[in-house]
């Protein structure tokens, strides 16, 4: 009988609750900031994180999951019966974390030999952040839950990252200059001009899609921006940071638009937070045509 798990990185954003109701395994990114070193979500919250960023100019360093962290995590998963491991890291284009996961299976498997054979190991590239990841990986276990195959799960999650994007306003650029990551911030030379980008993070890139002119215009702009990318009739998260102001208004708008609720409220987490700052607003959508 095969049992299944799921294992990713914390920079799918997940709840520390959701996570253990859902029996997820998460691997921490670790974090230096304010002269500490912590891991997100576990040593503290995202609030607690928010609070200190408040108070500093710095911007947090985070490291990328090694493929020792990795390896320790698939064999206590196999010693726990485990005979199928989706992995589902972060950006390959942002973090070499992806690469590692790969590195560890295969060194795993020199190891431990007598694991060949006896458990199975998907690594899947979730191609973006936050929780554009952290929401099928949510959907695909209550389907593994309902008696569903790992290679469907595979399947299911492997489409969405091929069909899922999110649109990000975020209020300044500062952070994701500075981190470098976020390669449409490079080119966007609006700023002066009172502009702010939105940024399209989708297929392992970003790229300024459209420009704000006024913070009053954001919500009415963002929303054109996913309405006509986003299938008719699918769900949409709203994503926000320190600040759920404008992401309030950004679902009033879209409802009136497709007379649906957001499926959920998404914070971003430290990581993310670090690469773009954390005042943002966002919708995620699956988009049409893909």
């Amino acid at each position: 009988m095969s049992k299944i798990m799921i294992l990713t990185d914390s920079c799918c954003d997940l709840s520390k609750e959701v996570i253990e109701e859902l029996g997820i395994k998460v691997l921490p990114f670790e974090l230096t900031f304010g002269g500490e070193t912590f891991h997100e979500t576990f040593d503290k919250s995202t609030e607690e994180i928010y609070e200190m960023m408040s108070k500093s100019d710095e911007i947090p360093k985070h490291a990328q999951i090694t493929p020792l962290q990795f390896e320790e995590a698939y064999k206590e998963m196999y010693d726990d019966g485990v005979t199928d491991v989706i992995v589902v890291s972060i950006n390959s284009h942002g973090s070499g974390t992806y690469n590692n996961a790969i590195i560890a299976k295969n060194d795993l498997f020199d190891d431990h030999p007598e694991i060949a054979g006896k458990m199975n190991i998907y690594n899947l590239d979730s191609k973006a952040y936050t929780i554009l990841y952290g929401y099928p990986i949510m959907e695909a276990v209550k389907k593994i839950r309902k008696g569903a195959e790992a290679e469907d799960v595979v399947a299911y999650l492997e489409d969405w990252f091929n069909v899922a994007a999110m649109y990000a306003v975020p209020y300044s650029l500062k952070y994701a200059k500075k981190s470098g990551r976020v390669s449409a911030a490079k080119a966007f030379a609006g700023e002066l001009l009172g502009l702010k980008p939105i940024i399209e993070f989708a297929d392992n890139e970003t790229a300024t899609v459209d420009k704000i002119r006024g913070e009053k215009n954001i919500v009415a702009k963002l929303c054109d921006c996913a309405e006509k990318r986003m299938t008719p009739q699918t769900p949409y998260i709203v994503i926000c940071g320190r600040d759920d102001t404008l992401a309030k208004e950004v679902e009033k708008e879209m409802i009136k638009r497709t007379g649906r609720k957001a499926e959920m409220y998404a914070h971003i987490g430290a990581v993310v937070s670090a690469n773009i700052g954390p005042d943002i607003v966002a919708l995620l959508i699956r988009r049409k045509n893909k």
